[in-house]
């Protein structure tokens, strides 16, 4: 594995463990020419998804893509890394078991929307508002009293 500071090709694990409910494996690598640590993550390679927009483009699935908008909606509030990995990890779970292919990008909305209902009401308020498009404060209104009412 190359060194991510100085790109030499020897290092060494120093620890494994298992990481994603037993999906992938976290390796601490140690470089052997400047010493320094670095973490690297071992995933078995799955089929590519393919995400099918509204408007009929499509673009490989993107899980870092994902995480950055959960974060977007959880920024401020007391919800760790670790969650908003492990949400987007059951997520893309699902979506290959659900689909062969190709996800509609519905699909994925109202997945993180279902997680993010039950992790924290603020955080499902504000991905609901970019993912369908609040126009005015009713909108925000009627999002909160759904809430409210599903409880």
């Amino acid at each position: 594995m190359r060194c991510p500071y100085c790109k030499a090709e020897d290092s060494k694990v120093i620890d494994s463990r298992s990481s994603d409910e037993g999906g992938a494996i976290r390796r601490r690598r140690q470089c052997a020419a400047c010493e320094r640590r670095f973490t690297t993550y071992e995933r078995y390679e799955e089929r590519p998804l393919v995400v099918v927009k509204n408007e009929g483009k499509r673009q490989p699935f993107d899980r870092h893509k994902l995480s950055n908008g959960i974060a977007r909606a959880c920024n401020k509030r007391s919800i760790s890394s670790e969650t908003i990995d492990a949400i987007v990890s059951r997520i893309e779970a699902q979506l290959r078991d659900q689909f062969e292919r190709e996800v509609p990008s519905i699909a994925i909305g109202e997945l993180v929307m279902q997680e993010l209902r039950e992790l924290d009401e603020v955080a499902y308020v504000r991905f609901a508002s970019v993912y369908k498009h609040f126009a005015d404060p009713d909108s925000f209104i009627e999002a909160i009293d759904q809430l409210k009412t599903s409880k």
